[in-house]
């Protein structure tokens, strides 16, 4: 077959990966040169332990292998399992923790509660003040700067694999037994199916096909330090995390929602702490919830002066000069218990889009799952 994949994130690379591996051949459009969304703009870790249970958590799983498979034949993904640590330090977070461990599905995850030496064993790069730490075995991480180049490196290589850079997509058509799109240049490009994978992109052409798309956009803030100058081989999370996550849902996580309310910066901006060492030794850190749209064009310090705070008493130390500061804009299904929105918006024409923050961890799944569901 020959695959048309609109949107090079890495939801719409991995349909073009899925694609060219069961042997089609794939034209992938972006509308910029390469990717420049949330797929570049995120912690790149592959995130297990704080999933629902059920289809999402199953989702990420084989997600998560699918990526350690993908690593192997691409180093230039950044992949390691180097799972992920909560530390704790009140009896509400611990019991919190407790709870996790107790799910029937928890050595899925790799959850293990630890002790402070043990937390401090696995990262030792955290010398601040815990009791105790929840362990995620099955938690990953990937360089998201450059996992998107560096699987399409690997594509060019196959001989099956064309990228489009600069063409934005204006037309969608069907006809007898295929389907093609217009871009902004005025070149068709026909093929057996095509697949919207546009991220947050939701107006124009995506409105047109899909009205009354079930999925909205979320803003959030992040920032990049200088090298730590030491290894830091854990990512982390705070205890806001089990806010966060459905995993965490339950008696426990409400007696410390009411026992231990949220920081009044952090309550503001919807945050957690999410933390993961880069490939240069700098430290990626997060994140703030928006979604309220329009979205304030600021970047706003009080968020990113709690978060240091929060992660200089996890580590014990200044942290290191910011490097960097941004804003990004992902797409989530508006139902949050749902991992994906895929529709048939045309006769072979899908739209795939809806991840939310399970983007990074999920694409390979998703993508292998559209693939599953086409038959290819």
């Amino acid at each position: 077959m020959r695959v048309i994949v609109v949107g090079a994130g890495v939801v719409g690379t991995m349909h073009a990966w899925h694609a060219v591996e069961r042997g089609h051949e794939v034209v992938h459009i972006e509308r910029e040169s390469q990717a420049r969304g949330a797929s570049l703009r995120n912690f790149g870790q592959i995130w297990v332990s704080g999933r629902a249970g059920g289809e999402e958590l199953a989702t990420a799983l084989r997600a998560c292998d699918l990526w350690e498979g993908i690593g192997k034949r691409v180093p230039g993904l950044g992949f390691r399992a180097n799972g992920s640590l909560t530390p704790l330090r009140t009896g509400l977070e611990l019991a919190v923790a407790e709870a996790a461990v107790a799910r029937e599905d928890a050595a899925d995850r790799g959850y293990r509660l630890v002790t402070a030496d043990r937390a401090r064993a696995l990262n030792p790069a955290l010398r601040g003040d815990l009791t105790a730490a929840l362990w995620c075995e099955r938690d990953a991480a990937v360089e998201p700067r450059t996992a998107q180049l560096a699987l399409q490196e690997a594509l060019l290589a196959s001989g099956r694999y064309t990228f489009l850079g600069g063409r934005e997509v204006r037309e969608v058509s069907e006809g007898a037994g295929h389907s093609a799109v217009r871009d902004d240049h005025g070149d068709v490009h026909a093929g057996d199916v095509v697949l919207l994978c546009t991220g947050a992109w939701l107006g124009g052409l995506v409105r047109e096909l899909a009205p009354g798309l079930p999925v909205r956009r979320v803003r959030l803030q992040m920032m990049q330090t200088a090298p730590l100058g030491e290894p830091f081989p854990t990512s982390v999370a705070d205890a806001d995390s089990f806010r966060y996550y459905p995993a965490y849902a339950g008696e426990a996580l409400d007696a410390f929602d009411a026992g231990q309310p949220q920081h009044p910066t952090a309550a503001a901006h919807k945050m957690q702490l999410l933390m993961v060492q880069r490939a240069d030794g700098g430290l990626t850190i997060g994140d703030t919830h928006a979604y309220e749209h329009p979205f304030d064009f600021d970047v706003v310090e009080e968020p990113y002066d709690h978060l240091t705070r929060v992660v200089e008493s996890f580590i014990g130390r200044p942290l290191p000069r910011i490097q960097r500061r941004w804003a990004g804009v992902y797409a989530q299904c508006a139902d949050t218990s749902r991992v994906v929105h895929r529709q048939q918006v045309r006769d072979g024409v899908w739209l795939v889009t809806g991840p939310g923050g399970r983007g990074m961890t999920c694409a390979p799944a998703i993508a292998e799952q559209t693939a599953n569901e086409l038959n290819w």
